[in-house]
């Protein structure tokens, strides 16, 4: 793969749409994976430093879908187990475990994330996989809540209507406006532009996020397409 911007992460989604290909060629229902608690404490780290909230800091999840295969489950039974650990499994059975020559390349966030770990007693990499968890549990609460909010989200012929209750917190409510965006057929947009968009419709504002216009200027709020431009002369 040709280097530029986010090359691991590319790489990752390329694996995962060929592994993907894969098992649905086999007839398989579920990709397990081997990614264990060291893997773990990275992925939160990098997440951490990009300012994430409880979704991304819970971490990867022991059971999700993979990748663009939403039919797909993705298990990851490994997660309390360290490197070494598996490492000595592998090297006990007789294998060879697969060597990635990237994972020495320090000009990638990861391997150096990797490095510090290693070199420091600082940090306790299970602690890592133990919060992963915790907040997993907490997001799952707030899914939760979410879902019962989301029974008062109407669908009309142009769009949604949405009366959100007085009170509704911050993250709940966003949660459900990412929900009628996904209804849409949108992905979710990052943080501060949803923000904003909230902002916009608490205060009676009309404003636009990826292609769904939202009106808050009475309740309910109001989502709809907004016209396709023709350009055209």
């Amino acid at each position: 793969m040709a280097r530029g911007s986010a090359v691991q992460e590319r790489a990752s989604a390329a694996r995962y749409a060929v592994l993907g290909q894969w098992c649905h060629e086999q007839g398989l229902v579920a990709l397990i994976t081997a990614h264990h608690a060291d893997d773990q404490a990275e992925t939160m780290i990098m997440r951490l430093n990009r300012g994430a909230g409880l979704r991304g800091l819970a971490g990867m999840r022991s059971r999700a879908k993979v990748p663009g295969c939403a039919d797909l489950s993705l298990l990851r039974p490994l997660l309390d187990w360290r490197r070494a650990d598996l490492l000595a499994v592998v090297e006990a059975a007789g294998l060879t475990a697969a060597d990635d020559p990237s994972n020495r390349d320090s000009t990638f966030e990861r391997v150096r994330i990797r490095a510090a770990l290693s070199s420091s007693d600082a940090f306790i990499t299970n602690g890592f996989a133990d919060s992963a968890r915790h907040l997993a549990q907490a997001d799952g609460a707030l899914e939760w809540a979410v879902d019962n909010i989301w029974q008062d989200v109407q669908q009309t012929a142009e769009g949604f209507t949405w009366n959100p209750p007085p009170g509704l917190p911050q993250v709940i409510a966003m949660r459900v406006l990412e929900r009628i965006l996904a209804a849409f057929g949108r992905c979710f947009p990052r943080g501060p532009s949803l923000v904003r968009w909230l902002a916009t419709l608490q205060e009676g504002g009309v404003a636009t996020l990826g292609g769904i216009k939202g009106d808050g200027r009475r309740t309910p709020w109001r989502f709809t397409r907004t016209p396709e431009r023709n350009d055209k002369g």
